[in-house]
């Protein structure tokens, strides 16, 4: 594929946003110097800027004047750079030989043209599973994806698993150490449309934080016997669309780790919590390690060492269950947690102070003790499980 000589002109601003968000997608170290590029079409429907490096696919569409139809690539962080530094003026730009030529106002610029011959397909979109409202999918995914890994070397774990049955969507993360789970309903393409799907945290995470629409996403895997088969994550909203590989790889069966019921429940204000977490958490050393001790109406937070110091804080708290608990959580994956709580306050449930403790938003009526004295864990659209760390001694 040979570059030709494309010419338009374009608002700054819509130029501006589309560059910038091709860009955000391209690798910053490649093996194929190719990969660096931002293909640019010109044709009767505008302008599309799209990129790709074999893993992650974006295309975006702006309307723009016209003069010379055809493709060509240039070097997408660079454009997306010097864009951003244009004033607010129209931006035209012309392909010279081997060059494109961007001007705007006084400004001129001299970009190399990058050769297409070696430019991989870029991957056709699958047909819609189903939409969501896109502030709904910006914090499901948000919630989950706090608790995915990071380690490639498990690659099982650093996916957002996606489970779908008919209007109702399940996503789950793990890292070992802490359990994110959300549920919330979406509008299928089909009523009875069945999937599980398990999708690059970073790259769902970094798609749902870039929508700025209000229209209806639409998250497309394929559909029927289809679903899933061509192994790519797609979305799509106005004029943006993306995809993602999947990863090939079996997410852990997490039900057996979600406690059904609870010895003791306390609820505790988030803000002062994660204040006083801050706070206690500088003399712990290297994230190690905060205490939490639980009685009724106090929570006392405290961490150090012989070497670190000491620090100590009380709030004000409800507990109910045995008559004093103490238990300790990594500080920094006790703030991710509390973080994600979109509410004022955040039910803590617990067993044993080596078992797994749930997080989860404060529902209106606050669980009961059953007859054998346990809590049934809060039915809630978000819990967020983490282990604790071993109490010294």
């Amino acid at each position: 594929m040979e570059s030709q000589a494309v010419s338009f002109r374009v608002v700054r601003d819509d130029l501006a946003h589309a560059v910038a968000w091709v860009a955000r997608s391209l690798p910053t170290k490649v093996t194929q110097p190719v990969l660096r590029a931002m293909l640019i079409t010109a044709d009767d429907n505008g302008l599309e800027f799209a990129g790709f490096d074999y893993e992650v696919s974006t295309k975006v569409r702006v309307a723009a004047e016209i003069g010379d139809q055809g493709r060509i690539a240039v070097a997408g962080k660079l454009i997306a750079e010097i864009v951003s530094n244009l004033p607010n003026k129209p931006v035209e730009l012309r392909v010279d030989g081997s060059k494109a030529l961007l001007s705007c106002g006084s400004s001129r610029f001299e970009l190399p043209l990058i050769p297409l011959d070696d430019y991989p397909q870029i991957p056709t979109l699958p047909e819609v599973t189903g939409t969501i409202n896109p502030e709904l999918f910006n914090e499901a995914v948000t919630q989950v994806a706090t608790a995915a890994g990071k380690d490639d070397t498990l690659p099982m774990l650093t996916g957002v698993h996606m489970e779908v049955a008919g209007n109702q969507v399940k996503l789950a993360a793990t890292d070992r150490f802490r359990l994110a789970l959300r549920t919330f309903e979406w509008d299928p393409a089909s009523p009875d449309v069945q999937a599980k799907l398990l999708v690059p945290a970073k790259t769902l995470l970094d798609n749902a934080r870039s929508l700025d629409t209000t229209n209806p996403v639409e998250i497309a895997v394929g559909t029927g016997e289809q679903i899933g088969a061509a192994g790519l994550f797609g979305i799509h909203t106005d004029s943006r669309e993306t995809t993602a590989r999947m990863l090939d790889a079996d997410f852990p069966n997490i039900q057996p780790l979600l406690p059904k019921t609870h010895t003791s429940v306390a609820s505790v204000e988030i803000a002062p919590l994660q204040e006083a977490i801050r706070r206690v958490s500088l003399v712990t050393e290297r994230n190690a390690q905060i205490r939490m001790q639980f009685t009724d109406g106090e929570l006392i937070l405290s961490a150090g060492g012989m070497d670190s110091g000491h620090a100590e804080e009380r709030l004000p708290c409800a507990f109910t269950g045995k008559d004093e608990l103490v238990i300790a959580f990594n500080p920094g994956y006790l703030r991710d947690g509390l973080g994600v709580i979109n509410t004022s306050r955040v039910v803590l449930g617990f067993n044993e102070p080596s078992r797994p403790a749930i997080l989860a938003p404060e529902p209106a009526e606050l669980p009961e003790a059953a007859a054998d004295g346990t809590f049934p864990t809060p039915e809630t659209e978000f819990t967020y499980l983490l282990m604790p760390v071993r109490l010294p001694g």
